[in-house]
């Protein structure tokens, strides 16, 4: 017997978040699927609470940081990074969540969901162009820093557990890893 899984557009799914079908549950939008999102817990919440507000610091000005927000992407996916460091467009994100190109980064923190992060997450946000993707792994404390996106997959993986990066949008700011990490 075949399983066949329904497929959804964004906007299938923007008129379920209307209609609130999908009100009580935390869920997004995964290449076309309606996957449900891992409760976060402690170390997850304080971690990225913590980065976020220290790269809201550090590039003051610069970049809105959106904390666990949707973000639309091509691929029929609006995934809710916990960290995405976006152009400062203001009012426009009344009319709609970032788009590929608004986004500078993203930084997902994983312990339950470690393989969809670093696996399925991964692979949607190199196809839809985002030039860097970081996850924490919080089971190891460990960043991993995906760049380089090359025929729709990431070629660079780079592990840190400490020092400094220079995020590719901002070649001029030293990010702490340990400020990322927050170990």
């Amino acid at each position: 017997m075949t399983m066949i899984v329904a497929k959804w557009t964004i906007d299938e799914y923007h008129r379920m978040i209307d209609a609130g079908i999908l009100s009580d549950r935390k869920v997004e939008l995964l290449k076309a699927e309606i996957v449900e999102i891992s409760p976060e817990g402690e170390p997850h919440a304080y971690s990225s609470g913590e980065a976020g507000d220290y790269l809201a610091k550090l590039l003051a000005g610069r970049v809105k940081i959106r904390d666990a927000k949707p973000i639309t992407l091509p691929n029929n996916s609006e995934p809710e990074p916990d960290i995405a460091i976006v152009q400062p467009l203001g009012r426009e994100y009344r009319e709609h969540h970032p788009y590929p190109e608004n986004i500078f980064w993203l930084i997902e923190y994983a312990n339950s969901s470690l393989e969809k992060d670093l696996e399925t997450k991964s692979k949607i946000y190199a196809e839809a162009g985002i030039l860097e993707y970081w996850v924490v792994n919080l089971k190891k404390l460990h960043l991993v820093v995906f760049r380089e996106v090359l025929d729709g997959e990431y070629a660079s993986k780079l592990i840190l557990t400490g020092g400094i990066i220079q995020p590719l949008a901002f070649p001029d700011v030293s990010v702490a890893v340990e400020q990322i990490i927050n170990s």
